[in-house]
């Protein structure tokens, strides 16, 4: 990793850059496949499974012997993670329905809201090189407990027409049973218009690589919702003297493995402990099996060192990470100053994969700076919050007067008279 040393804040901006990728005419190839799959349906989903994944498949729609089939083939060891994980995801995301509280503002008229789940969602799960079984949790559960109707799930077969058996098992154990192999932008398209056999739905999660991420952005533009504006995967670890190098390489290098485009960022007041980090990286690369990407992702990544702990927290903050690490004396303190995160990790022994996985969290989380203005994933995600509100006639009277005049000051005559007349 390049290290920067006492950088002035005028270079922060400059230095924070993600790398950024012109996609212009990725977009453009994007928007035909969406084109072609709003118009040809399951045709046109078939001829790019065909085309992109290297598979012709007849029919879509996994089937129910297929999920048997699928949980015979993973072991029981695996099983069991999986149900401690969701089991600890359950308990998190249960605790976040809120009871809906009636408010009386005046004598006479009440108001309150109540969280509705979307009634369809559309679940995108990758399937490449690291099929994201752990994402079903993430999605799955939360949608189960805001109380959608109808999940649907995408994800893109193998050469063998076949989804990975952990993405089979770990769906049925959630309940979700529209499962489809279809991937990539057909995927979505697929999710947001709808096709022959794959319902049509009124909001989309789920990560992807850039061609996902640039359909969902533009699926958007069109009326259907999506999680959040996503890009690669990212860390930020914030140390001091106290945190153990070979622990902190390991932080980076388990963001660095996601993609050639991750970023990775240290941040320290300590230029011994930068040192340390950088030969740690060096040793734990070499036995990665994924160290080709890494190597690459880390040639994106950088070690900011500055002089005051204070002045590393507003960088931090200015960076807004997906994922933060603190890995400091004083990790809980700091903790209470971030207000731009999407999750925070405190501690030594509070690595970044517990939250990828099963600590209960959710790990679909804001990328890209995103961080200062939007939440992770949770159940609110998966509602909608409906307001109402019911006057008596007394409670109509009280307000009766207050609404005809701001409403004749806007120019709005109608607006009076529906209260006026009912006086």
């Amino acid at each position: 990793m390049r290290i920067y040393i006492n950088q002035p804040r005028a270079t922060w901006i400059e230095l924070l850059k993600r790398p950024a990728l012109d996609n212009s005419a990725l977009r453009e190839q994007v928007g035909l496949i969406l084109n072609a799959v709003k118009l040809n349906g399951d045709l046109a989903i078939k001829q790019y499974t065909k085309q992109f994944d290297g598979v012709a498949i007849e029919n879509n729609q996994v089937l129910y012997s297929e999920i048997e089939n699928a949980s015979k083939q993973i072991s029981n060891e695996l099983k069991e993670a999986i149900q401690l994980a969701a089991k600890n995801i359950s308990s998190f995301h249960e605790k976040q329905i809120a009871t809906p509280e009636i408010i009386e503002t005046m004598p006479g008229i009440t108001c309150w809201r109540k969280s509705v789940g979307i009634e369809k969602v559309g679940l995108y799960i990758p399937g490449g090189s690291a099929p994201l079984f752990s994402t079903i949790l993430m999605l799955g559960i939360p949608a189960s407990i805001a109380g959608c109707k109808e999940i649907v799930l995408c994800s893109p077969p193998d050469k063998n027409g076949q989804l990975h058996p952990a993405i089979l098992y770990t769906a049925q154990l959630v309940g979700i049973k529209k499962i489809y192999k279809v991937g990539g932008v057909q995927a979505i398209a697929a999710m947001a218009f709808g096709t022959e056999t794959i319902p049509q739905v009124n909001k989309i999660f789920g990560p992807g690589n850039q061609y996902v991420t640039a359909a969902k952005q533009i699926i958007q533009q069109e009326g259907v919702a999506i999680d959040m504006p996503a890009g690669p995967s990212e860390v930020c670890v914030l140390a001091d003297d106290s945190a153990e190098p070979a622990f902190v390489a390991a932080d980076l290098l388990s963001q660095a493995e996601h993609g050639s485009d991750s970023q990775v960022l240290l941040i320290s007041n300590s230029i011994a402990l930068v040192e340390k980090v950088n030969i740690e990286l060096e040793k734990q690369l070499e036995a990665l099996p994924r160290k080709e990407m890494a190597t690459k992702a880390l040639l994106n990544s950088k070690a900011i060192v500055v002089s005051e702990m204070q002045e590393a927290i507003d960088l931090v903050n200015e960076y807004a990470a997906e994922h933060l690490i603190i890995a400091c004396t004083n990790a809980s303190v700091i903790a209470d100053n971030i207000i731009n995160a999407g999750s925070v990790f405190i501690g030594n022994y509070s690595p970044e994969s517990v939250g990828d996985y099963a600590s209960g969290t959710n790990h679909t989380l804001p990328t890209n700076g995103y961080a200062k203005a939007y939440s992770g994933v949770s159940v609110d995600s998966f509602v909608k919050k409906i307001t109402f509100q019911e006057l008596s006639k007394q409670g109509l009277d009280n307000i009766a007067g207050a609404v005809e005049l701001m409403a004749e000051a806007e120019g709005l005559q109608a607006h009076a008279n529906a209260v006026r007349i009912r006086r």
